[in-house]
């Protein structure tokens, strides 16, 4: 298995979008069902759409890199929850103004944190606030292939928050399988947002955003945030919260190793992604 060392100022020559609505119920939970109501999918649980949450030299908040390793920036923003995903780092192709292909290479855990002020605008808008609001792995693991049955199919996600010194889960345990889409479904499904999503509700039209991506070093995808436990769902983030991430091989490593992990045992987790953060 091979690993990959973020750099962050890498980072900040790639596109950022997330997808919307990849995991049943996460919608309803973060209270964004009804915004999202307009928009009608193919397939009754397909995702919903693409957002962007950062776009090299735009010249709105989105050109704000937001991705931090260590820390979330509470920004005096009273209703924020962690967002528990799969994060992709990709290549691309992209040939008379169209996206042609995306090829995932990396995978590893990644926190789509989000204000859940609801104020009727672009769900963008609550998904950058500056420097420090995305948390991201130092450390991405190398994609096998991009299918049912590669590596990445045996992975599970699981987020947890230590507030007060005690630790208790914020996401639901789900297993990467377990997105709505993922592997080429998901692809493909990407590729034709990309090229065709308008602007609706909360969503925004996507090409133009792209018309400048053959400047960048690739696409950063974060695939659609799990289930919140009852703790998740009732419980905002404060400052001084610990978060956990992991994204984890469930055939290798037991729920114990992470638990024992937080606890502060010195693990090797060689087969999980692991992002830790602090709310300041």
């Amino acid at each position: 298995m091979h690993r990959y060392n973020i750099n962050l100022e890498e980072l900040k020559d790639y596109l950022g979008f997330g997808v919307a609505g990849n995991f049943a119920n996460h919608l309803g939970e973060a209270g964004e069902a009804d915004e999202f109501s307009v928009i009608e999918t193919k397939e009754k649980d397909a995702p919903k759409g693409i957002f962007p949450f950062y776009i090299p030299n735009h010249d709105t908040f989105l050109g704000e890199f937001p991705i931090s390793t260590d820390k979330i920036n509470y920004n005096d923003i009273e209703h924020m929850q962690v967002e528990a995903e799969v994060a992709l780092i990709c290549d691309f192709e992209y040939e008379n103004d169209k996206l042609i292909d995306i090829k995932p290479k990396y995978f590893g855990a990644f926190n789509d944190c989000s204000n859940r002020i609801q104020d009727g605008s672009k769900l963008s808008t609550k998904k950058n606030w500056g420097d420090s609001s995305k948390g991201i792995s130092p450390d991405f693991i190398k994609i096998d292939n991009f299918e049912e049955n590669g590596e990445l199919s045996k992975y599970h996600i699981a987020s947890f928050v230590r507030r007060d010194g005690i630790l208790k889960d914020y996401g639901t345990i789900s297993a990467v399988k377990s997105y709505s889409y993922f592997f080429k479904e998901l692809k493909d499904w990407m590729i034709e947002k990309f090229n065709t999503q308008e602007d609706m509700g909360p969503l925004e039209e996507l090409s133009p955003l792209l018309k400048n991506i053959k400047n960048s070093k690739g696409l950063l995808i974060a695939a659609g945030a799990t289930a919140y436990t009852e703790f998740g769902k009732k419980n905002f983030l404060k400052k001084g919260d610990e978060i956990f991430v992991y994204v984890y091989n469930a055939h290798f490593h037991s729920f114990e190793d992470i638990m024992q992990d937080m606890s502060g045992m010195d693990l090797h987790l060689s087969q999980c992604s692991k992002l830790h953060q602090i709310v300041e």
